[in-house]
Order: C-alpha cells, then sequence, then structure tokens
C-alpha cells in the first residue's frame, strides 16, 4: 500500500524524538523505496501564526463528536465485499457503495484510465463537497482500492484500503446537512493507490497522481489550505507515525489537535519517510499531513498479507483518529 520507508531521529513537534525502531522498520520495508525529496515552498497563504511556539491552540469549543460504532461498521461492510482491486467487480461494487452512501451529497467523479504494467484500468477518484463560508478548502482523503498483487489470496483489506474508506464515510455523516462557517471540506476516496506489479514512482499512486494534476491545471490546488490523508488508521495498536514528506507545520497542528484530546500518546513516537496519496500534492507545494500507523502488527507481520482482516481493526483506533482529525480542521479555522 505504500513504499518502503526509513527511519531518523528527527524533531518531534514540540520536543525531540529519538527513534530507537530502526531495526523493526528496516524489517518490514519489502514494498519500495524511501522517498527523501526536499519540503518545496508551501504555496498556500494559509501559515501558522495563531500558535505559538509552544504549542498553545485558540480556544475551539468542545471536542467533536466521532460515531466509532458506525464506522467500525463501515470497515465490516467494505470488507465483506472482499478483495478489491483497480479492475474487479468488487471493486465496482464499493464504488457504488460509496456513491450510495453520498446520496444528496455534492459529489462528483475523477474518472480515467490508467496505463499500467497490467495493462488498462478504469481508475475512478470520488470528492464529496461539503461547502463552507470562508474562503479556501481542506481536503481529507483515502484510498478505497486493494492490493492488486494480492487479488487471488483472499485478501481483504480491512485496514489498509477499508479502514479509510470508512472513515471518510463516518466524516460525511459528521458534516452532512450542517452550516460550516469555515472552509470548505472536501472528502477524498482516492482510487489506485496500490502498485499494480511492483512500486515505483510510475506504478503508484494513480489516482492522486491524476487528481493533483487535474487541480493543478485547473487552479483548485491554490485553494488548498490543508491536505490530510487518512491510511491504514483502524490498527488496534494504534501509533500514527511522523512523516518526513510532511508539512512540519501541519504536523503540528495535528499533534496540538491530539494532545488536546488527550490522544497524544498514539501519536509521532516514530518518525519515517512515506510515499502515499498525499506525494503528487507535497511536490506542489500544498501543505499536507499523512496519518498513517505503518506498523500493523508485530514487525509488520500483517501488512499487504491476507491477514489484514477486521478482527484486526480497533473502533477505539477509529475514534481516535476520526476525533483528532476533525480537532485538527477546527484548528485549522481558528488560524489567522
Amino acid at each position: 500500500m505504500i513504499p518502503a520507508k526509513s527511519e531518523a531521529a528527527a524533531p518531534h513537534p514540540g520536543r525531540m524524538v529519538v527513534c530507537l525502531l530502526l531495526l523493526l522498520t528496516l524489517a518490514a520495508c519489502a514494498r519500495g523505496k524511501s522517498a527523501e525529496t526536499p519540503q518545496p515552498a508551501v504555496s498556500s497563504t494559509l501559515v501558522p501564526t495563531s500558535l505559538d511556539a509552544g504549542g498553545t491552540a485558540p480556544d475551539i469549543g468542545p471536542a467533536p463528536a466521532f460515531n466509532s460504532t458506525r464506522a467500525m461498521q463501515y470497515v465490516k461492510e467494505v470488507a465483506a465485499f472482499g478483495p478489491r482491486p483497480i479492475g474487479s467487480a468488487n471493486h465496482k461494487k464499493l464504488e457504488d457503495y460509496i456513491y450510495a452512501h453520498l446520496k444528496g451529497d455534492s459529489v462528483e467523479g475523477d474518472a480515467f484510465t490508467a496505463d499500467t504494467p497490467e495493462g488498462k484500468f478504469a481508475v475512478r477518484n470520488i470528492i464529496a463537497k461539503f461547502p463552507g463560508t470562508r474562503d479556501g478548502i481542506i481536503v481529507i482523503a483515502g484510498h478505497y482500492d486493494t492490493n492488486y498483487p494480492l487479488r487471488d489470496t483472499g485478501y481483504v483489506g480491512a485496514n489498509d484500503g477499508g479502514s479509510s474508506t470508512a472513515i471518510l464515510l463516518e466524516f460525511a455523516n459528521q458534516l452532512r446537512g450542517k452550516k460550516r462557517d469555515g472552509y470548505s471540506v472536501w472528502l477524498v476516496w482516492t482510487d489506485a493507490e496500490e502498485a499494480v506489479k511492483e512500486w515505483t514512482a510510475t506504478d503508484s499512486l494513480y489516482g492522486s497522481r491524476h487528481l493533483a494534476e487535474k487541480w493543478e491545471k485547473d487552479g483548485t490546488l491554490k485553494n488548498i489550505k490543508a491536505f490530510l490523508l487518512e491510511d491504514m488508521i483502524g490498527d488496534a495498536d494504534l501509533n500514527i507515525d511522523q512523516d518526513t514528506n510532511s508539512t512540519p507545520w501541519l504536523e503540528s497542528v495535528v499533534y496540538q489537535a491530539a494532545t488536546r484530546l488527550g490522544y497524544q500518546s498514539h501519536f509521532f513516537g516514530r518518525t519515517i519517510s512515506v510515499e502515499d496519496d498525499h506525494f503528487p500534492f507535497v511536490q506542489r507545494g500544498v501543505p499536507c499531513a499523512d496519518l498513517i500507523d505503518l506498523n500493523y502488527g508485530y514487525n509488520n507481520v500483517f501488512h499487504h498479507t491476507p491477514q489484514d482482516t477486521v478482527d484486526k481493526v480497533s473502533p477505539k483506533s477509529l475514534e481516535i483518529v476520526g476525533s483528532v482529525t476533525l480537532e485538527t480542521v477546527k484548528l485549522l479555522e481558528k488560524i489567522k
């Protein structure tokens, strides 16, 4: 799902993180290459000038609600479709399932044909838009396809593909029918995140690469204030990684949101470098934060195996990430 990564000691938001899990991570690196690309200059007009260096956040009211029971039910329903790689009947069934849940919302599809090492495939990103009164967009994204090379193994991707699909569906429930006084929020179910043959710069991230290019051409990118990516966030042993390819100030806001809710122990204990669906947007100067727990099971034993099943996913983990994401949105809307 995500390419390989490397760990190193790096500044923690508000403190110094000492990474002791290098050996563990290297043992788990079986899927690609590290991404050590320098951060481009941030093109967004949003900068965290209202958050001081000590991490003090403005008063933003009570914590957001997040229905983890309903989100977990979505995980079960998504996994029940079985393997959902691009080009499969189950993938189309899941696409229809997502659209059915968004009935009545403002939804658009970004459909195109991907040319892959295994042939041409129809790909569709799904975008649900919840308008706000403030100029600007916060994107929350996650992929809904499952690993193509594992398509004949019974791999259901409950965490890797299932948890991100489900949490976005629950975000839609939280946003639907409510007047937003802040930024518009766009939920994006990205497609064809997984490599079709072997993870490379061209065999991966098909949906997000296409969408980033499209939004760059039509001017949407300059209006995106923050891009929050959810990936592999259902792990019962939740430890969200600090990603060196993400935007430091935005990860700092995420950490402040986690601290406000008392969930900081689940965030940024490790520092890694990840190429994920945020990467094409990072490369274009969009502020991004990848919320991902890339160590799935002891020594990453469940990642990209048929053991990625519903029993490994926790509603509490969905609640933690869901609540912190919504709190991050609230914090971002208070930044001047």
